[in-house]
């Protein structure tokens, strides 16, 4: 099958695209690389032996993106990661992420209206629960007000989702993540931000190779056993096979409502210390990290209930934490080492 994956050179995307294809899928990437590059395609050719479709535009341009539907109307189904995804910039720049965020997803929701197009992933987050009354979370907890101008961008993008479903015949799986860590075992993609990283283990691993000065932990005063914040990291391996695993679903009509969700974690979450202590014992390296203020936005702990997803979707998380660590410092050490 004919799949669009918008953001298909970014992190999660560029995992994804290798996944679909090593299926069998042929993917189109639609992407306006701001925080990606047009060499990842040729990077998960050589992982997969075909490369995907690039065409560069951005999909908050409402004319590009309904000529590309119009151009593009065998697309048997789409998965949507373009979208700004920083927490601590999304409290400084919120109009910027509503306008990206939203707009696209209009658009994208638009052109697949006017072609007939009905199957949608839509990769949504964790974020939507806010700081949770019980842990771990599961899906049917509250969606409570959100902690940050992105969490909210992804509430407000399920309810254009289910609204639209309302007055179509569209269908959409949303996929509420937790913290996709780890890169591909080839050590040929991983994740790559564009300046300083906002999320931990890039800025773990490109302070381990001597490009930042220190680590900064955003705080260490929350009401959790070592004061650091505590999340639950997935491999994006196994964060990516759930997308394939969610558009199959979808394209053998398996969906027994036409919007689910699925919580996408491990069921584990560990703090910044032991995802730190973790990243030390696999390399051998020491960390010089500092402890800084509380950056805004960010929740005190969360992780999730996987058991909806392993049974209704047949997915489990495999990898853990060291392993996790381990494959993002092979990727560091093979970019860098690419560079030279």
């Amino acid at each position: 099958m004919k799949i669009l994956v918008t953001g298909g050179t970014g992190y999660i995307g560029s995992h994804t695209v290798v996944e679909l294809q090593t299926k069998g899928h042929e993917v189109i990437i639609v992407d306006n690389l701001s925080n990606s590059s047009a060499e990842i395609a040729d990077k998960i050719a050589l992982i997969t032996g075909v490369k995907p479709r690039l065409e560069i535009f951005d999909l908050t341009d409402g004319n590009r993106t309904s000529d590309f539907f119009e151009r593009n109307n065998d697309i048997a189904g789409v998965i949507h990661f373009a979208a700004f995804k920083a927490v601590g910039e999304s409290v400084q720049k919120p109009l910027l992420y509503y306008q990206n965020n939203l707009t696209s997803l209009i658009n994208i929701l638009q052109g697949m209206n006017d072609n007939g197009i009905q199957n949608i992933v839509f990769s949504s987050s964790c974020t939507v629960y806010g700081q949770p009354d019980e842990l771990p979370v599961s899906e049917s907890a509250p969606i409570k007000i959100a902690e940050s101008p992105y969490g909210n961008t992804k509430q407000i993008s399920e309810e254009i989702i289910k609204d639209t479903i309302n007055t179509s015949d569209l269908h959409a799986i949303a996929l509420r993540y937790f913290n996709p860590i780890g890169a591909h075992e080839t050590a040929l993609i991983g994740e790559l931000p564009i300046g300083v990283p906002n999320n931990l283990v890039p800025f773990i691993t490109q302070t381990a190779i001597g490009i930042r000065d220190y680590l900064s932990v955003f705080g260490d005063t929350y009401p959790t056993p070592d004061g650091t914040a505590i999340r639950d990291y997935i491999h994006v391996v196994d964060l990516a096979k759930a997308h394939v695993i969610a558009v199959d679903r979808m394209l053998n009509d398996k969906m027994k409502t036409d919007f689910e969700v699925f919580n996408l974690g491990t069921g584990f979450g560990y703090s910044v210390l032991e995802v730190i202590n973790s990243f030390e014992k696999v390399t051998g390296l020491k960390l010089n990290y500092k402890i800084v203020d509380r950056r805004e936005g960010d929740i005190t702990q969360v992780w999730a209930d996987p058991e909806y997803s392993n049974k209704e979707l047949g997915w489990k998380a495999e990898k853990g934490i060291d392993e996790m660590n381990l494959s993002a410092w092979k990727w560091e050490m093979a970019y860098q080492e690419s560079k030279k």
